[in-house]
């Protein structure tokens, strides 16, 4: 627990008021982690992989709102509403800690510094939402392909780009899937980005500035 980012600056004494089990879990790419509207039995940090979180609108279409990446948390809504608003799905293979919202809600009661925690991971879920929707859903089909490019930099190296399934790129982007297929293969054709592997979900930035200027 002391490896998580949100229990970070816990001490012992706020350790020693966990009676309840942390999980440690696995999902494969594609598994869904919990689905939207049901009842919360935890919130999640994320330790490697990456979690798509998808909403479905009113005419029954499915929206990726979000993606989660490792350090981040999945479901802190629930602890206001004790369920989920969104479905959340593996994007890869990932690892994560299931917290039970019990041991959240006696530690943020006690702890004034994983309250603060919990405030500033709320507020940053609230801004990655917020840019989220004004970066990847205006503008062209390719200002919006090459903006997702830009977001999906890899932390450990910014010239890796790590995309998914053209459907799921099309969901987030509110873009039909042959067109985001087609805007890829232009910026592949331009040298502006280079894939890296066969399944067409890695890609090296070449030329940064018309990714940024596009």
């Amino acid at each position: 627990m002391r490896d998580m980012v949100l229990f970070a600056d816990l001490n012992e004494q706020d350790f020693g008021m966990i009676h309840a089990p942390i999980d440690d879990l696995e999902f494969k790419q594609g598994a869904t982690l919990y689905d939207e509207g049901s009842r919360a039995q935890g919130v999640f940090t994320v330790r490697t992989g990456m979690i798509k979180l998808v909403r479905v609108t009113s005419d029954g279409r499915h929206r990726i709102v979000r993606v989660l990446r490792p350090g981040d948390v999945a479901g802190l809504e629930a602890l206001a509403t004790s369920r989920y608003d969104s479905e959340a799905v593996a994007l890869t293979d990932v690892a994560v800690c299931r917290i039970p919202l019990d041991v959240i809600h006696t530690l943020g009661a006690s702890s004034h510094r994983l309250h603060h925690m919990l405030m500033q991971k709320w507020q940053k879920a609230l801004k990655d939402a917020d840019d989220w929707l004004a970066d990847l859903n205006f503008g062209t089909a390719r200002q919006r392909v090459s903006n997702l490019i830009l977001k999906m930099r890899s932390p450990a190296d910014s010239q890796i780009s790590i995309l998914f399934a053209r459907d799921d790129m099309g969901a987030m982007l509110n873009l039909k899937l042959e067109t985001v297929s087609r805007e890829v293969s232009r910026l592949v054709r331009e040298e502006v980005i280079a894939p890296q592997d066969r399944q067409g979900r890695v890609y090296r930035v070449q030329q940064l500035a018309r990714l940024q200027v596009t």
